[in-house]
């Protein structure tokens, strides 16, 4: 296939060459879940599509906290994420861990939630005698078997914990099988992705690969998807492919490490720029491509010590300002890049 009209439909359908109205950026949303804020520097924040909304997206995503039309729950990998509550039961066919023997603490605190609930992690100190340090694995782990619900529907540190079925009775948790739910995920993956191997869809929902092969399989047999030298794409797509016209256009962002592309592309881009410095902070993507890494060391604010790319010297020093400009929009215009491409500037 033409690789070049993969990557324009995939910017495309990212909305990264046509920043998404409210309705537009919904969808993608919905298809992009679980979502997360910006890595590091958008702690607390609600979750954020990074460059794709045509509007504020934050305070967008900050207004559907407040209405529930977000929720937290933990996801891939054990991770916190902001899902629409429509596909509560799917998220949790997929990555729900039941509980079948709780430890004493569990019990105790679930058996207090049911009782007294919601409550907060100060009162159920007081009420149980636990430390924090001992509650919030607890709570994290009834989070994950979906028992539990944190209410954080407004940014206050103050939140309590309730059932979850309490909070959204008419979930059915059988609804779906997790191989049906996966399938269902990996259709709107392949969709935004354009095209994907296995290692992609596992390296996003951190699942295991045996599993994400058997979906995929299963959907390449049922005439859903379409396999080509190992990599797969909506079987729709091929058509709509050949005859792409879209260009991609030029452009230069600085990913942070939670955004879409990068968490489904980090099995191969944490090892393409190896350095000796603290932190990755941002991968570089050049026109619709990933080509460098911005290395230093997250404190207060990002600290940026280099930026790597592997494009040819002669692209790399003609396109250095507008690479600056994109890793300046991230970390900020006073933080000072020391070097670009091991030079200091």
């Amino acid at each position: 296939m033409n690789t070049e009209a993969i990557t324009a439909l995939r910017m495309e359908r990212q909305h990264l060459n046509r920043k998404a109205n409210e309705t537009e950026y919904i969808t993608l949303y919905r298809d992009l879940q679980p979502g997360q804020n910006v890595y590091w520097n958008g702690f607390g924040d609600p979750p954020s599509l990074t460059y794709r909304a045509d509007f504020n997206d934050i305070e967008f995503n900050r207004r559907r906290q407040s209405d529930r039309k977000l929720i937290k729950g933990r996801f891939a990998g054990g991770n916190l994420g902001w899902i629409m509550p429509e596909d509560l039961e799917l998220f949790a066919a997929v990555y729900r861990k039941p509980l079948d023997r709780p430890a004493t603490r569990q019990t105790v605190i679930m058996e207090l939630i049911e009782r007294e609930g919601p409550l907060n992690i100060q009162q159920i100190k007081e009420e149980t005698g636990m430390l924090v340090k001992e509650i919030t694995p607890v709570l994290h782990r009834l989070q994950e078997a979906f028992w539990i619900y944190e209410d954080q529907c407004d940014g206050e540190w103050d939140r309590g914990w309730c059932q979850l079925p309490e909070m959204f009775p008419d979930a059915d948790f059988a609804r779906y099988s997790r191989q049906d739910a996966l399938k269902i995920l990996i259709q709107r993956f392949a969709f935004r992705q354009v095209q994907f191997d296995i290692e992609m869809a596992k390296s996003y929902y951190k699942l295991p690969a045996k599993e994400v092969k058997a979906a995929v399989e299963l959907l390449v047999s049922e005439g859903v998807l379409a396999e080509l030298d190992g990599m797969y794409c909506l079987k729709t797509d091929i058509g709509a492919l050949q005859g792409y016209s879209g260009e991609t256009p030029k452009s230069v962002y600085a990913m942070h490490r939670n955004d879409f592309l990068v968490k489904s592309n980090e099995h191969w881009l944490k090892d393409n720029w190896p350095h000796s410095y603290p932190d990755t902070l941002y991968y570089v993507l050049v026109d619709g491509e990933f080509h460098g890494a911005v290395v230093g060391k997250f404190r207060y604010t990002p600290e940026v010590e280099d930026i790597m790319l592997d494009l040819p010297s002669e692209e790399a020093a003609a396109r250095k300002d507008e690479i600056l400009q994109a890793v300046h929009f991230l970390c900020g215009a006073n933080n000072p890049v020391k070097r670009y491409c091991g030079e200091k500037l």
